[in-house]
Order: structure tokens, then C-alpha cells, then sequence
């Protein structure tokens, strides 16, 4: 009984410097969210002292399991817990939380801090990330996993928040996870109550718990959000489940331990304040000096931890020796893969396309290229928001991932845009695998906080977006992307591609393909488009395009051009043909191809001003689409025919010519730039 009584007051006393170092950091910083941490803190203790393994010796681990805090605003709590248990976090980082360059920022954030797995904040993203990781451990397990040999063999744990439960990404994710069974996925509800308005009643007065239960999860309750014990029952139960992921539920107190603002909407995002600091401490018997404290008992504690997660990845690697000895060929894929490298002769897969296979959607190209990368990378993995005929993603070589086949690489979403993009940063953070997602570009709208945070963090995931102007016709201008593609070329570190005929997207997709540094959209046509016949017409070739912009037609050799054509996708063979008439007329006309201003930016300055010259005023762009940007490229001379409207329900050649995309406006718009 006394090493039991002394067991609980040590679990206490961890429980509760979790608290006060959340507690000190945010009144240091004058600035956090105090609340969710000295409330979530018993939880979290438990999972990451008796379930969650990890070695924070070494962050990337493969066979780690993954902790996502959704609710990021509680990011103190994350911060404390990697500190006690060993990470590279010092005192000093903790105390520089929020601040200008320290390892703690304001919200979790992918790369910035050892241990974090995720960015986190925006709610209900973190909790579709999760669902994600689980996903790729799945598919991960049955492609790799032999009988005794399981390598891969872990679980994805969640905290998520209030907010998170309100937020429709969350309700999308949840709703497909239970759908495939991914039973390694646990999430801890830390139901306080409590947002920043106050009371959830305001606005959510819903089931959550029989919510879940409808969309096939395995639900608990914890009553006591204190009782360590408890919580650890419960996490105990739901990692026995094997039809399904599991919700906790938590019954917990925001700001717990503060006299006056425990379970109140001013402990979720403000300081205590240093009065009301003092009572808390005083309140938990916790001393007012120093801050930042640790007992020493704390520290044993987590050393220990951080010594059994040390142990579990020998043994770990030990198995994976063993593995490598059992199946050789498996283990070097699996290191491969698991190292982000790519196999040397995969672009042997890209196919190319002559003039004579006649026009062909560049949506259409994009499926047949997919396929034979399929063939090469079976790391490429995905699918689209209900719109696979459409956006041509699905791998005829396997079938649909899901309960029972989780050895297959065709994912069927549902109408789950938002999800679908979360789920995809969760799929590449894990590691392992290239996902793809797909759905039509006026949707993209959909999907925009995930995309946001997969170029926050710098992903590699891949969006094929097609459907991609006035040429949807008939659908009207609910479904004709006017704004879209101006909106993703804002999002830093976003790269957005728009290739002009079939053998533009096979060198998008590769550019799609070796891109580490950020994601991807292909934003590709409904409607056929030539292959542009680059021998006999002596344009540029389609490789050209991995510099985003290129001279694709020029004035004779040794000639300066006194007029420039820009245009991107579609439009291209339309000015193609304007710059047919231009040069017959004795006009030095320069076709410039610019597929995508990401690309071309990052070119040297001299690459960049041979392409568009600074001494040629007269410069035309033509793009089915918002007209906002191309300034850039024109100058205060130049010109662009666009679209700053919303289109129309008409088929799709009589908006083409009624909005003026035709070879007459484009001809006449470039002579009286001269």
C-alpha cells in the first residue's frame, strides 16, 4: 500500500508540473492558452507515460507511435510534456514561449520543434492529419507486414478539444475513419465545456458520444478527468479494438486548480495573471518559488520513460534486422520508401504523346500518366472526392482501399474535400507514401485549410485538379473556377502548375514527383487540347516546362522580339494561333509558355529576363481566369485578356467565344499593343 500511495502522489506530482510549467510559460509570455493544459494534463500524462512509444533520442523513429494535438492552442502542454521526457526542448525554449525564434511557437508547428508531429491549431486539421497517419499505417502494415515480422505496428493518438468536436473537417475525417476500421486510432475528447465565448451550451448541445457510436467508432466515458487511473483503463480497452477507431471521452475542467477561473472562458486563452498564479499554486500546494520548477522526482519519472522508449526501439530495430534477413528485397523498399528516395529508373514510366494521337484532355493525359507511374511508385497512393471518372485518378492495377483490403492504393474519399486534404498531410507526414487527391478546381475552395497547412509544413502531396475554366459549360458558374488558381498561386511555398497539352502534364507530373519541398496542384482541362507538334513547328520542348516559363515560339534567330504572347494551359494553342497570323504579318512576335510562376520564379534573374525581356513593353497574357496578378508579367504597357467575373450556364465553346477567348480578340488586343 505505501509504494501504491507513493506511485499516486509521484503521478501527481507530474501532473501538476505539467500544469505549472503551462501555467509559467504563458504568463511569462504574457500571452497562450492556459486552460486546456492544467485541465487535459492527467490524460496526457497517462498516455505518454504508460501507452505512447517514442524515443526522444530519436524524433523520427518510424516504429514511434504518433501524438496529435489537435487542440494546439494547448501547445504549452506538448511543449511540457517533451521537455520532462527527454527531447532537445530546454528550460530556456520553454521559458521563450511565443517568442521570436525559440523552438515554442504560439501553436505547434511541423519542423520547428523535436517531437511535433503535426502543425496544429486551425481546429479539427490535426484530428484529419491523424486519421491520415492511421490510414498510412494501415496501408503500410499490409503491404510490408509478414508472418512474424511486424514491422509496422503502431498507433496514432489524438487530443482533441470542443472546438475540434464543432469543426465539419473533423465530422468528414471521423465519419471515414469509422467507415474503413482503422481501429489504431484513438482520440482523447477532453470534453471541458468550455470555448472562447463561454459555456458550449451557446452552441453545441449535440451527442457527441452517440454521434460516434453512429459513424462506428468504439466510445468511452471517463467521468473524472483527474482519475490517472481510469484513463488508463480506458486507453487500455480501446488499443483491444479491432473493428474500429476509439473516442475517450473526458470529463474535464479548464484551468483546473484555479480558484477563480477553472471552468470559465477566460482560462481558455489568456494568462492567469500573476494574483491569480499565486492562488492557483497555493491551491495545488505548489510552490510560488522558483518558476519553472521541477522536482526531482518529476525528472526520475520521465527518465524513466525516456529509457523504456530507448529500449523499445532496439528492440525495434532488432526486429527489423531480422526482417531484413527473412525479406530482403521488402526491407530495402521498406527503406526506400521510409528515406523519401525515389527508384533511379522511375521516369522511364512517364509516357510521352505525338500530334497525331489528336486533341486529348490534359485531365484525360493525367490519368494514363498516373497509371504508369503507378506501375513504378508504389508509394503513389489516393483518390478523389467522389469525381474519379471525372478526374481520371483511379490505379486500374488495385482496387479500393478499405476494411479487409487495406493492401490497396485506390482511395475512395466520399464527398470529403476538407478531409480528403487533411487526411493527405497526415498520409505524408507519416511517411512511406506520395498521396495524391483529387476533385474539381472550383472545389479547391473546399479543401484551402489543409492546402494552406501542407505548404505551411512544407508537405509533399499532390492535388489533380481539373474542370478547370469556363469550359465546364452547362454547370454555370457554380462550378466554373474563375478565382481559383489566382488564390492557390498566393499560398507561399504552393506550387501550382497549368501545362498545355499531354506531354506538359507527363513533366508536371515529374516535377509533382520530386517536389519534397511543398505541395503540388495540376490544375488540368475538361476539354481536349492538341499536342502541340514541338519537331515539325519547331517550338521548345515540354521538358522546358520544369522552369515554370519558357519561350515556346520566338522571332528568327537573331531577332528581337518587339511584342510578347503569355499565356498558360488551355489558352496556349490559342495564342498559338494569334502568333501565326502575327508573324505572317511581318509582326517579331515571342510565344512565352508560363505553365507556372512558382517554377519560373525560382530561375536565376538572367534566365528569367531572357524569357521576358525587360526592353519589350508590348506583352499580352491570356488566361481563362481572374485577371488578378498578371501585372507582374505585362507591366504597366501591357495587357490581359481574363475573366473578372463570375462565367455562365452555357456550352463550353459558346463561352469561349462570348467572353472572347478566340484567336480574333487575342490578334486584336496584341496589335493594339503596337
Amino acid at each position: 500500500m505505501p509504494e501504491e500511495q507513493n506511485t499516486a502522489a509521484i503521478d501527481q506530482l507530474c501532473v501538476n508540473t505539467i500544469r505549472m510549467l503551462s501555467a509559467d510559460a504563458v504568463q511569462k509570455a504574457n500571452s497562450g492558452h492556459p486552460g486546456l493544459p492544467m485541465g487535459a494534463a492527467p490524460m496526457a500524462y497517462a498516455l505518454w507515460t504508460r501507452f505512447l512509444r517514442f524515443n526522444p533520442a530519436n524524433p523520427a523513429w518510424p516504429g514511434r507511435d504518433r501524438f496529435v494535438l489537435s487542440a494546439g492552442h494547448g501547445s504549452m502542454l506538448l511543449y511540457s510534456l517533451l521537455h520532462l521526457s527527454g527531447y532537445d526542448l530546454s528550460m530556456e525554449e520553454i521559458k521563450q514561449f511565443r517568442q521570436w525564434g525559440s523552438a515554442t511557437p504560439g501553436h505547434p508547428e511541423y519542423g520547428e520543434t523535436p517531437g511535433v508531429e503535426t502543425t496544429t491549431g486551425p481546429l479539427g486539421q490535426g484530428f484529419g492529419n491523424a486519421v491520415g497517419m492511421a490510414l498510412a499505417e494501415a496501408r503500410l502494415a499490409a503491404e510490408f507486414n509478414r508472418p512474424g515480422h511486424e514491422i509496422v505496428d503502431h498507433y496514432t493518438y489524438v487530443l482533441a478539444g470542443d472546438g475540434d468536436m464543432m469543426e465539419g473537417v473533423q465530422a468528414e475525417a471521423a465519419s471515414l475513419a469509422g467507415h474503413l476500421g482503422l481501429h489504431k486510432l484513438v482520440v482523447l475528447y477532453d470534453d471541458n465545456k468550455i470555448t472562447i465565448e463561454g459555456h458550449t451550451p451557446l452552441t453545441f448541445s449535440e451527442d457527441v458520444k452517440a454521434r460516434y457510436e453512429a459513424y462506428g467508432w468504439y466510445v468511452q466515458q471517463v467521468e473524472d478527468g483527474t482519475d490517472v487511473e481510469a484513463i488508463e483503463a480506458a486507453i487500455d480497452r480501446a488499443r483491444q479494438q479491432v473493428e474500429g477507431p476509439s473516442l475517450i471521452a473526458v470529463r474535464t475542467q479548464i484551468g483546473y486548480g484555479s480558484p477563480n477561473k477553472q471552468d470559465t472562458s477566460s482560462a481558455h486563452g489568456e494568462p492567469l495573471g500573476e494574483e491569480e498564479l499565486r492562488l492557483t499554486k497555493e491551491n495545488l500546494g505548489w510552490p510560488l518559488e522558483p518558476t519553472f520548477w521541477v522536482p526531482a522526482e518529476v525528472g526520475e519519472r520521465f527518465a524513466a520513460v525516456a529509457e523504456k522508449g530507448a529500449r523499445w526501439e532496439q528492440e525495434w530495430l532488432g526486429k527489423l534486422q531480422a526482417y531484413g534477413e527473412a525479406e530482403p528485397e521488402l526491407a530495402a523498399e521498406w527503406q526506400r520508401r521510409m528515406n523519401a528516395e525515389l527508384p533511379p529508373d522511375w521516369t522511364g514510366a512517364l509516357p510521352t504523346f505525338a500530334p497525331s494521337d489528336g486533341k486529348l484532355a490534359t485531365r484525360a493525359a493525367s490519368g494514363k500518366i498516373l497509371n504508369a507511374l503507378a506501375e513504378a511508385l508504389p508509394e503513389l497512393m489516393g483518390g478523389s472526392a467522389d469525381l474519379a471518372p471525372s478526374n481520371k485518378t483511379v490505379i486500374s492495377s488495385s482496387g479500393d482501399f478499405g476494411r479487409g483490403a487495406y493492401d490497396q492504393r485506390n482511395l475512395r474519399f466520399g464527398i470529403r474535400e476538407h478531409a480528403m486534404g487533411s487526411m493527405m498531410n497526415g498520409m505524408a507526414l507519416h511517411g512511406g507514401l506520395i498521396p495524391y487527391g483529387a476533385t474539381f478546381l472550383v472545389f479547391a475552395d473546399y479543401m484551402r485549410p489543409a492546402v494552406r497547412l501542407a505548404a505551411l509544413m512544407g508537405l509533399r502531396v499532390i492535388y489533380v485538379y481539373t474542370h478547370d475554366s469556363i469550359v465546364v459549360g452547362e454547370d454555370g458558374p457554380t462550378h466554373q473556377p474563375v478565382e481559383q488558381i489566382a488564390s492557390l498561386r498566393l499560398i507561399p511555398n504552393m506550387t501550382v502548375i497549368r501545362p498545355a497539352d499531354a506531354n506538359e502534364v507527363s513533366e508536371a507530373w515529374r516535377v509533382a514527383i520530386e517536389r519534397r519541398e511543398g505541395p503540388v496542384a495540376l490544375v488540368l482541362t475538361r476539354q481536349g487540347l492538341p499536342i502541340l507538334d514541338r519537331v515539325e513547328q519547331g517550338f521548345a520542348k515540354a521538358e522546358m516546362l520544369r522552369r515554370g516559363g519558357y519561350v515556346l515560339a520566338d522571332v528568327p534567330a537573331g531577332a528581337d522580339p518587339e511584342l510578347i504572347l503569355i499565356a498558360s494551359g488551355s489558352e496556349v494553342p490559342l495564342v498559338l494561333e494569334a502568333w501565326g497570323r502575327l508573324v505572317a504579318d511581318g509582326i517579331a512576335c515571342r510565344v512565352v509558355n508560363l505553365a507556372s510562376w512558382e517554377l519560373f520564379e525560382e530561375q536565376d534573374e538572367e534566365y528569367r529576363l531572357g524569357v521576358l525581356p525587360p526592353s519589350v513593353g508590348a506583352r499580352l497574357a491570356v488566361e481563362a481566369g481572374t485577371t488578378f496578378g498578371w501585372a507582374r508579367y505585362v507591366g504597366s504597357g501591357g495587357d490581359v485578356l481574363g475573366i473578372d467575373r463570375f462565367g455562365a450556364s452555357a456550352p463550353g465553346s459558346v463561352n469561349l467565344e462570348k467572353f472572347g477567348f478566340c484567336a480574333d480578340e487575342v490578334e486584336k488586343r496584341a496589335r493594339a499593343l503596337l
